[in-house]
């Protein structure tokens, strides 16, 4: 429709992993959006075809987390 110029399509990644999503439909997906539109993909692991096709990937590692400490899951953070 135009209305939007940004989508996330959250943990997208994992959906394509286990076999949720076919990768050939995501690749889809992108090749028809509109030009203007900013589509962000989320979840580790991304398929490498997915990777290939991003103009950006950003790999993110765990240096410190609350949890090592025995802090247990907090609420609007892990869950």
């Amino acid at each position: 429709s135009g209305a939007w110029d940004l989508v996330i399509l959250d943990e997208i990644n994992y959906a394509v992993k286990f076999g949720l999503l076919d990768v050939s439909d995501v690749l889809a997906l992108l090749d028809a959006r509109p030009p203007a539109l900013h589509v962000v993909l989320t979840g580790r692991v991304a398929a490498p075809e997915l990777i290939a096709r991003a103009d950006l990937v950003t790999e993110m590692h765990l240096v410190k987390h609350p949890f090592a400490q025995g802090v247990k899951a907090q609420r609007g953070i892990e869950f």
